[in-house]
């Protein structure tokens, strides 16, 4: 007969979000390490400042470069996904009411200031992958690039102590369900 496992003491009388929630803090800790050198900290923030809003123009203008007028209906694209996914994430934010990282930790600090209350799902990330989507779609050459800014992105959400793992994760895959079947109906008859 196999020999089973315990769990200690102190995990099983726990739920698996109870466990879930443990390791996504204790993931948040080993993250927020990389961002206590001046650098790493310089970093975490300034990435987290263009996901505020100031990457998408910069986006934008790199896109126009590479494509000329075909990114016209990409930016559109990516713009109305951006719009929609805005409209969306803070009433997922309020009904699901994560606190976030810092708040439930008082280990953690907050890097910069917060632009809303809760924590699930990342805005940051949801709008970002919900931009990306059809840029990838039709650049697929752009995808290596759309990939590291992704995880550039969710590095330093988690790393400024704003979002656990789950949030990021979370927020990445409700911005390309999301944006997958809108940028490919548009892109279909556009």
């Amino acid at each position: 007969m196999p020999e089973q496992t315990t769990l200690p003491l102190a995990e099983s009388g726990k739920t698996p979000w109870d466990r879930l929630f443990a390791a996504d803090l204790r993931a948040v800790h080993l993250i927020c390490c990389s961002a206590q050198p001046r650098i790493g900290r310089a970093a975490a923030i300034a990435i987290s400042k263009l996901g505020n809003g100031w990457i998408y123009p910069i986006m934008g203008f790199t896109i126009f470069a590479f494509l000329g007028r075909e990114s016209l209906r990409l930016i559109l694209i990516g713009g109305l996904n951006a719009g929609l996914l805005h409209l969306l994430y803070p009433h997922i934010k309020r009904r699901i009411g994560r606190p976030r990282p810092f708040q439930a930790d008082p280990r953690l600090h907050s890097l910069m200031t917060v632009l809303d209350e809760h924590s699930f799902p990342s805005g940051h990330m949801m709008t970002l992958s919900g931009v990306l989507v059809p840029v990838v779609l039709v650049w697929p050459a752009a995808a290596l690039s759309a990939a590291a800014l992704l995880l550039a992105t969710a590095w330093s959400r988690v790393a400024t102590a704003h979002h656990y793992p789950t949030d990021v994760l979370a927020g990445t895959l409700i911005g390309i369900t999301l944006a997958c079947p809108i940028s490919a109906g548009f892109l279909a008859v556009w």
